[in-house]
């Protein structure tokens, strides 16, 4: 082992880019995948077929193939379309399509949105008929009791598998490094490896820098549920 190579300036430094370019990536698709899974989410559960249906069918699809056949579908397959190619120099939003770090985004912020949807939903018909019944006592409309109780209730509940979620598109966004132009830290691991051929060395250490950004989402998760679930702890 020659671990004294990934200490050095030149290999510390293609790491830190590689940490950047991996949080850049995993906050951006956190953000427009959330964002989008809470509207979604709530049509899910819509009583109405046509509404629920599309919405079912977009999960479905998402959550039954491979997230690296989606990443080069979108980057290799929708972005190389002569048609989109045509019109991403000026026309909004095939102008993304040109980005491999906008490509790469949408492909993790659809995916971890369709899971998300999922969980949320549950979370959503899980809720406890009292509360509902406790806001239409007050005189809520189905708006407000769906704004300030369903939605903030099911949210609080789903803070355990959510994290899990969160955790694993940490992993995810390793495969974020098939595509040319994105640099990650398994981007700089497959550099440091092809540069002085040690690829135990440049992996384990990749390793262990996930390992220590999931060590620290689990903690973070650990103090929201305490805050924000504290109301199902067993009462001494």
């Amino acid at each position: 082992m020659q671990f004294d190579v990934i200490f050095t300036p030149e290999a510390l430094a293609l790491y830190w880019q590689g940490f950047i370019g991996t949080l850049e990536i995993l906050v951006a698709c956190l953000l427009i995948g959330g964002a989008l899974s809470i509207p979604l989410a709530v049509l899910r559960v819509s009583p109405q077929a046509w509404v629920r249906g599309p919405i079912w069918l977009f999960t479905y699809i998402v959550r039954g193939t491979p997230l690296l056949i989606q990443v080069y579908l979108i980057y290799y397959g929708i972005a190389q379309l002569d048609w989109i190619q045509a019109r991403w120099d000026d026309t909004w939003p095939w102008t993304g399509f040109k980005d491999a770090f906008f490509c790469a985004v949408l492909a993790f912020s659809l995916n971890t949105c369709a899971y998300t949807v999922e969980m949320l939903a549950g979370a959503i018909r899980d809720t406890a008929p009292g509360e509902i019944e406790a806001a239409q006592a007050m005189g809520y409309s189905r708006l407000q009791t769906l704004r300030r109780i369903v939605l903030p209730s099911a949210m609080r509940r789903t803070l355990p598998a959510y994290s899990n979620e969160v955790i694993m598109m940490l992993h995810s966004t390793s495969l974020a490094s098939t595509i040319p132009a994105i640099f990650d830290i398994t981007g700089a691991a497959r550099n440091i490896y092809s540069d002085f051929f040690l690829p135990f060395e440049a992996f384990i250490t990749a390793g262990v820098i996930y390992l220590i950004l999931t060590f620290a989402l689990v903690g973070l998760f650990k103090l929201a549920e305490h805050h924000w679930l504290a109301y199902l702890r067993p009462q001494r």
